[in-house]
């Protein structure tokens, strides 16, 4: 799945991940066509350095936040003049749009997607991103589109920490939303309808996939009420009342280890998943993408750099 991107140009080299947490980043080369990571790195973040909210500033300490990213490039081994760049999912909005018919015109749907955004978005859409890809075909030639609505002044704090350490950021998207590009570049292509669960240590997000289309998306804050356990139970439901579901053909888990480290990296949580959907739960393997020689990752470390290697697979 590949949203057009919030910001988007041809594709760097460096991918760069900005969390309330932590910043990671990875570096790949090209071969034949496939990416194989050259370098990765990681450094945690002092508290509320990032907030990652949807409707108010995000980053308190730019010059901060663009230390640590330099300091990560010089880990690298390199200093990119661009990157690709993967935002908290807290910071956008996604919505699903129905459309019975579809605009010939790329600039009259373009028009009709930001006329029923801005019914929904919670902020003036003169003062939005929009990014939309075509999602799941309907019956009689209509679709849905996935489209993702960001305030421009957030985006653009994270893009001024990259400008700060010396790189452009030429590609931007929402990191769940490559996490799937992750899983689907990987070696057993999900087939018929599957879900994603994907825990960070500031959200969880859940998307349902038929194929390779988008039909659900639901991300929550920490600060949300309930357990990860009962909101993918709920999910479950919406997706056999509501989507017609005949059941999961698999189930992906991704950001256990990095988020509940320390707590058997995080395979208490597949066990409850387990219970609850009463299938499979597969924790996504470091074997999407290659490695160069004597580099390699553990759990943790690729649960952080999976949306990376998403949006270097674009």
């Amino acid at each position: 799945m590949n949203p057009r991107s919030l910001v988007a140009s041809s594709r760097p080299q460096v991918a760069l991940g900005i969390a309330p947490d932590r910043v990671t980043a990875i570096a790949v080369s090209r071969t034949g066509g496939r990416p194989t990571i050259t370098a990765h790195a990681s450094e945690s973040l002092p508290p509320r350095t990032v907030s990652a909210a949807l409707n108010a500033a995000n980053v308190a300490d730019p010059a901060g936040l663009a230390s640590t990213v330099r300091h990560l490039f010089d880990r690298l081994g390199q200093r990119p003049r661009r990157v690709a760049l993967a935002l908290p999912d807290t910071i956008g909005k996604v919505s699903l749009l129905r459309f019975e018919k579809v605009p010939a015109r790329a600039e009259d749907l373009d028009q009709l997607i930001r006329f029923q955004m801005r019914k929904a978005a919670p902020f003036r859409l003169e003062d939005a991103q929009v990014a939309y890809s075509a999602g799941a075909p309907i019956d009689g030639g209509g679709r849905e589109f996935v489209v993702v609505v960001t305030r421009r002044d957030v985006v653009r704090e994270y893009e001024a920490a990259c400008e700060a350490a010396g790189a452009h950021a030429g590609l931007a998207d929402l990191a769940s939303l490559n996490v799937i590009n992750a899983v689907v570049a990987g070696r057993a292509r999900p087939e018929g309808d599957w879900l994603l669960v994907h825990v960070t240590s500031y959200c969880a997000t859940m998307a349902i996939l038929r194929g390779g289309d988008l039909i659900f998306y639901r991300s929550r804050g920490e600060e949300a009420e309930g357990n990860l356990a009962d909101l993918v139970h709920q999910t479950a439901m919406y997706y056999e009342d509501r989507l017609g579901g005949k059941g999961f053909s698999r189930v992906v888990l991704v950001g256990a280890a990095a988020a509940y480290a320390g707590m058997e990296s995080g395979d208490w949580l597949r066990r409850s998943l387990e219970d609850r959907l009463r299938t499979t739960v597969q924790i996504m393997k470091p074997d999407a993408i290659r490695f160069a020689d004597r580099i390699s990752v553990d759990q943790a470390s690729f649960d952080l750099y999976s949306p990376l290697i998403g949006l270097l697979q674009r």
